[in-house]
Parts: structure tokens; sequence; C-alpha cells
């Protein structure tokens, strides 16, 4: 049986969505996509899935990291409450059960926050010399990747304005852009979880997305493995 990847969704008046990008990619790597309706039902997902995968969404909030509003309010578009608190408690219970978890831009900012880190508000307002992180293509250098095989220099689709500034306890940086803010978290010693501030399922045919779906699906393999056979950790 393959393994069941659980993957986040997006809320929009009244709807839940996800990109089909991010259940093809899953697909492909060789696991089953489910997606995750925000609820209140947060063990039994857990319990259902072999690994979570945190999808794209809006801005998240400064008092979600103990910061007062350092930007205009109109600045900020933020996800809804209700999503937010249903992915926080998600990480915490994934974590707990040694789920293999893969956290996407806005997902990758919110495993942050869930490790207390914090966030820069807006990049080109509270920053000097940035790059322009919300059009897409630009430089990043991989060291020490949580997967093996991958160090080096790409380009990337990455379209944001809030970053992660300090990851957070238990999370160490993988990646930087050209101009170094950070984007590539994991958290050590644990079998996979990484963040990631770029979007790897719109090129998920590509060596560095590839080979990123890949590592992450292998550990909700085992994962699945060691459940069959009796063994939860």
């Amino acid at each position: 049986m393959k393994p069941v990847i659980g993957i986040t969704a997006s809320m929009d008046d009244g709807s839940l969505r996800i990109r089909a990008e991010y259940a093809t990619a899953v697909e492909d790597a060789g696991g089953v996509p489910f997606v995750l309706p925000v609820c209140a039902h947060i063990e039994p997902f857990t319990d259902l899935v072999d690994g979570l995968m945190l999808t794209g969404g809006g801005d998240i909030p400064p008092d979600y990291f103990g910061q007062e509003l350092m930007v205009p309010a109109g600045c900020l578009k933020a996800e809804k409450k209700e999503r937010i608190d249903f992915e926080l408690a998600l990480i915490h219970a994934a974590l707990k059960k040694k789920r293999p978890l893969l956290a996407i831009c806005f997902g990758m900012q919110l495993l942050s926050v869930a490790h207390g880190g914090t966030l820069i508000q807006d990049l080109r307002l509270l920053r000097q010399d940035v790059l322009d992180h919300k059009t897409g293509n630009h430089g990043i250098r991989i060291i020490s990747p949580p997967w093996a095989g991958l160090e080096g220099t790409y380009k990337i689709n990455s379209y944001h304005h809030q970053a992660v500034d300090n990851p957070g306890e238990g999370l160490e940086v993988f990646a930087r852009a050209d101009d170094g803010i950070i984007e590539g978290i994991y958290k050590r010693d644990y079998t996979f979880c990484v963040g990631v501030q770029w979007h790897p399922e719109r090129c998920a045919a590509e060596l560095l997305s590839e080979g990123l779906f890949r590592a992450f699906i292998e550990k909700a393999a085992e994962t699945r493995r060691r459940r069959g056979s009796g063994n939860p950790k």
C-alpha cells in the first residue's frame, strides 16, 4: 500500500481549495493524496495519514509570533484564523506521532511559528537591498540539505512578501536566497520535517523538486511500513 499524504487546503468564501499540482506531485512521487478539511478532527487525521503536507496560503498576523503590527494594515492579507489554528494544532500532533512533514510557502512560515519562530512582516518595507520575492524566479544556495545529493545553487519560483526571520527552536536553515533571505528550514534529528519557501509542486519534474518529493514520500513509506508492522515509532 502506498503512503497516504494529508494535504492542507486554503479557505475561500466557504470553500476549501488546493491547487491540483500539490496532489499531482504527491501521486507522481508514489504517494496517495488525501485533502484535509479544516475541522476539529486533529488526532484522527494524524492517525490516518503517513505524512503531512502544508500548502501555500495568505499571511500570518503578527500576534501569532509575538509582535505588534509593523507595516500598514492593508499590507497584510491574513489567512483565515480557523485555518491557522487548525494547522498549528495539526503540526504539533503530526510531530508528536513522528509523521514526515513537508511545509511549502505559507506552510513553512507556519512551521516556524509553531516552533516559536518569527517572521519578517514585509520584506520590502522592513529590509533593505532584498530581491523581489513576489514575482518568482531568483537564485538560492542549498547547504547540507536534509535529503541527499542536492547541495548547490538553483533558480526557484518564490512568491511571498513575508519571510522567516528566526526559524524557531529546533529548526535549522539549509537554504538562503541570493539576498540572504531564508528559503529552507528543517528539523534536525527527525525523520523528515522540511519547510521550503518556494513552490516545488509547480516544477515537480525539475531536479531539486523531484528530489525533495521523492525523499518526503520515501520517509512516509517507511512510516507506513512501521505502522503496518505494529511499531508506531
